[in-house]
């Protein structure tokens, strides 16, 4: 059975493993979403990162995804306009969800066309992080 000082060392090895470096992040949304503008990539990179959100068993994706609908959710449709006069949230997302599919796969098109391994449906889901 390990000792009180070794159950302490390894709830902050977990605790400081739920964070995510800001290269590592803005790397990989440089790589999945090649049509992100550049100042959204580190906007997104920066609120992943720093956001205090528990991260714990998270990957990077999931993290992104959660992080860059939330953004285009409330900052780019009538979410919260929806929310204030009534309508619910759950329905209010159903409303907002495709222009933020719609935008997120534009910004996963290169020149060339859409990326391949990345269905244009696969970020239209809604994710399971709560808010």
């Amino acid at each position: 059975m390990p000792s009180r000082r070794q159950r302490k060392l390894q709830r902050q090895r977990r605790r400081y493993t739920q964070w995510f470096h800001q290269y590592e992040v803005e790397y990989f949304i440089r790589r999945e979403y090649p049509g992100c503008p550049e100042f959204a990539v580190v906007r997104f990179a920066h609120l992943v990162c720093t956001e205090p959100k528990n991260w714990r068993g998270v990957s990077i994706a999931a993290a992104v995804d959660h992080v860059i609908q939330n953004v285009l959710r409330h900052e780019l449709t009538d979410y919260d306009q929806m929310l204030l006069v009534g309508v619910r949230r759950k329905e209010a997302r159903r409303r907002v969800q495709a222009k933020i599919a719609a935008m997120i796969a534009i910004w996963q098109t290169t020149d060339e066309g859409p990326r391949p391994n990345s269905p244009p449906a696969q970020h239209a889901r809604q994710l399971p992080i709560s808010v």
